[in-house]
């Protein structure tokens, strides 16, 4: 019986050996999206963006409110603070959307969400610097800097995300996970000024006195 240059025994003994864990991109912070996709985390976050959404819409238009009485002899200024709460708005629609409809539900909308707010974001803090150079001139004020970190931020997810969906390279989504929650961050930070403008007022509810017939 005739035998080839290689056994049965040979033939089943492996020539190479990788493991398993070596096809995989290693990755150690997640997204935003991927860390509230899960359950009562997603739940959790829709009731802290809900409860806090209110304040928001509130917040915008009090700022309208001031800058329409400081600037109601300059046009430009005043139509810019029309835009401005315009982008405040959308900015705040486009948080709720991304937020309720999350990337494993329907990723193309939560994906347009996440556009609407990062981009009426990046303009509402470019007019509202804007305006408040205007107010106070010669002073470089703080969402001035924060505005600065918030495009580096955007800039920084930007490039990161890109370079993974074009080579999948081992870290380059843990930067940009971590871009994003820098950006995040950045926003919030950037709304927190909001203490400082407004730290002397105070928000009353009430109702029109009535009509009373004796």
């Amino acid at each position: 019986m005739l035998q080839g240059p290689y056994s049965s025994l040979d033939r089943d003994r492996p020539l190479i050996r990788v493991p398993f864990t070596s096809f995989a991109v290693p990755n150690y912070l997640p997204s935003i999206s991927s860390a509230i996709s899960g359950v009562p985390e997603r739940y959790i976050w829709r009731s802290c963006i809900g409860l806090h959404s209110a304040p928001r819409f509130l917040v915008s238009a009090a700022y309208f409110s001031f800058y329409r009485g400081r600037f109601s002899s300059r046009p430009p200024e005043l139509l810019l603070s029309v835009l401005n709460l315009i982008c405040s708005l959308t900015e705040n629609t486009g948080l709720l959307l991304l937020t309720y409809v999350s990337s494993t539900e329907t990723y193309n909308v939560h994906k347009y969400g996440f556009i609407v707010f990062v981009g009426s974001s990046l303009l509402h803090m470019l007019i509202t610097c804007r305006l408040w150079t205007v107010i106070r001139r010669h002073y470089v004020h703080p969402e001035l800097r924060l505005f600065l970190f918030h495009v580096g931020c955007f800039l920084s997810a930007a490039y990161f995300f890109r370079r993974h969906n074009q080579s999948c390279e081992s870290g380059v989504y843990t930067l940009f996970s971590l871009s994003e929650y820098l950006l995040v961050f950045s926003n919030m930070a950037f709304h927190m000024t909001a203490f400082w403008d407004f730290g002397s007022k105070e928000v009353i509810v009430a109702t029109p006195p009535e009509d009373k017939r004796y």
